[in-house]
């Protein structure tokens, strides 16, 4: 096994409208705790990544979309989440994006993704994205809702999710989730057999 200070490190490219980031969210963490790996939280702006790429999920054409609600409802099933997909869809997430960056100050920034995840992809909260919402989670957590909104509206927050997005752009990430593990690049919640394998390969 490898030592302590040379764990596995996975950078994990995530945004709250991914549909397929809520997966990979609940299966990827066992799966580096298995084999000591550390999770790097990237929030990126998918949006913009989408925009510079040309693409409008929406589009797409109707029967995929509607095949793709049906795949989705599959892998809810499969591993017992309490997913459904919200009445308000697609939202704009760049306040949560940098609420999150905000609570990385605080070292909650795990703790602030996931609640935002279940609050969007488990109890249909549409309005997820909106300060009047994300105040209600950094309170849960103990931070004063006025300070966690002023410092995610701050200029130093509002350039690293510049930063973060331009940064997950030159890495070649195109979509959500994206993960980076030893130099590649792994796309979608169903990457995890590959990753799995990759990190056996690393820690043996």
């Amino acid at each position: 096994m490898t030592e302590a200070s040379d764990k596995p490190r996975i950078e994990f490219y995530w945004d709250l409208g991914s549909t397929n980031t809520y997966f990979a969210l609940k299966l990827l963490p066992p799966i580096a705790e298995r084999y000591e790996a550390e999770i790097a939280w990237h929030p990126f702006n998918l949006g913009h990544v989408f925009k510079s790429n040309q693409y409008e999920l929406m589009k797409e054409p109707r029967d995929k979309l509607n095949n793709r609600l049906d795949d989705l409802k599959r892998w809810a099933t499969k591993y017992n989440l309490p997913f459904k997909r919200p009445a308000n869809f697609p939202i704009k997430t760049a306040r949560a994006l940098r609420g999150a960056l905000a609570m990385r100050d605080k070292g909650l920034e795990l703790a602030f993704i996931e609640a935002i995840f279940t609050e969007y992809w488990e109890l249909d909260n549409g309005e997820i994205g909106e300060y009047a919402e994300l105040r209600k989670v950094a309170e849960r957590l103990g931070v004063d809702p006025d300070e966690f909104e002023a410092l995610s509206e701050s200029e130093r927050i509002r350039q690293q999710l510049i930063d973060a997005t331009d940064n997950a752009r030159e890495r070649g990430v195109f979509g959500a989730p994206s993960m980076i593990l030893d130099g590649e690049l792994y796309w979608g919640k169903d990457r995890m057999d590959f990753i799995e394998d990759q990190l056996r390969a690393l820690t043996s």
